[in-house]
């Protein structure tokens, strides 16, 4: 059978495991925020997705979580109706992970035994399907750095896990894209152009990842005024344990490094846009181009919101929701502009 050559069911299925995956940053932003993160202290592929079904089980949930740190440094007092309510969050956090492996495996194989798959696409949509297999191991591997010295996952492990979700999300859109509308039949835009746009996506994640190690160092409830830092420029920095440490570690460093690849993302996505406005001949390109330029901007306001309320919750989900949807519009601009033809002065 002959394979086609593009198939708006791939892309239907690709853009559902999208949203499902923008669904799932979001909740695992709210499992950090309530610091629900350690409250399951097992990691149970299969098991795992029912959760207690009587009292002794609850009661014995509870009590591998009492074994950790969190418990004994944060929350000694707890009781069992409060563990509950962080135990649900988690678990959901999860289940959202099993829902979207099976999305993307049983996805991949119906598609593939429909031969409904463009030949060229089947490599890509495989190894989204084994990016989404790993992210279910990388975020074990952060719960666990979080089990037995600290009260919170280790910053790094946070950050890579949303690396993970990012790149898995920039290949699915990317992919879904490529199945709706078919193989390119120009040559697309000027190298310089593509280059611009990639820049300017990468430059969107490394600020999603940088603000990964500010909610990882819980960085957002020091230095609560703006455009200082407590009244200087550059915040006081303990290098006693080096550069690399400081870097991933230190408050104070983490924070500004958040603020100044803020400014630099302001002024590269406004610029950007103001160029490709005046020299693209696509409406398309020039309104997503816009969109993305004016919402990076909002989200620059809701990051100063987010610090000078320190950390209010609302805020902060908003802050992160608004993050991970430039991720995909960042995405489309590059694909548009990747795609372009002859529609550049």
């Amino acid at each position: 059978m002959r394979l086609p050559l593009k198939s708006p069911l791939v892309a239907a299925w690709l853009f559902v495991a999208a949203f499902l995956i923008m669904v799932m940053v979001c909740v695992g932003g709210i499992t950090r925020l309530t610091q629900s993160g350690l409250s399951i202290t097992e990691w149970k592929p299969i098991a795992g997705a029912m959760p207690p079904a009587s009292d002794r089980a609850w009661i014995a949930e509870f009590d591998n979580y009492k074994k950790i740190p969190q418990f004994k440094q944060i929350n000694p007092n707890m009781r069992l109706e409060q563990f509950k309510g962080i135990y649900w969050w988690e678990w959901a956090h999860r289940n959202l992970g099993r829902l979207l492996g099976a999305v993307y495996l049983i996805g991949f194989v119906a598609f593939l035994l429909l031969s409904e798959i463009p030949s060229r696409l089947i490599w890509r949509c495989s190894v989204l399907v084994a990016l989404c297999g790993c992210q279910g191991l990388v975020g074990w591997l952060m719960v666990a750095s979080g089990l037995s010295t600290r009260v919170t996952v280790a910053p790094e492990m946070l950050a890579t896990h949303l690396a993970m979700a990012l790149l898995l999300l920039v290949g699915t859109v990317w992919t879904g894209a490529e199945a709706l509308e078919g193989q390119a039949r120009g040559r697309g835009a000027p190298g310089d152009w593509r280059v611009a746009a990639s820049g300017l996506l990468l430059l969107v994640v490394f600020q999603c990842l940088l603000g990964a190690l500010v909610a990882g160092n819980q960085a957002g409830l020091v230095y609560n005024d703006w455009p200082l830092m407590n009244g200087h420029f550059f915040p006081y920095v303990d290098w006693a344990k080096g550069i690399g440490y400081s870097f991933l570690h230190d408050q104070g460093l983490v924070q500004f490094v958040h603020r100044m690849n803020a400014y630099i993302l302001l002024i590269y996505a406004t610029t950007f846009a103001v160029i490709l406005v005046r020299k693209a001949n696509d409406d398309g390109i020039k309104t997503l181009a816009t969109v993305l330029a004016v919402l990076i901007w909002v989200q620059a306001t809701l990051g100063i919101a987010t610090l000078v309320s320190v950390v209010a919750f609302g805020f902060a989900l908003v802050h992160q929701l608004l993050a991970v949807s430039l991720v995909v519009l960042a995405t489309t601009v590059l694909w548009k502009v990747v795609r372009a033809e002859r529609v550049f002065r």
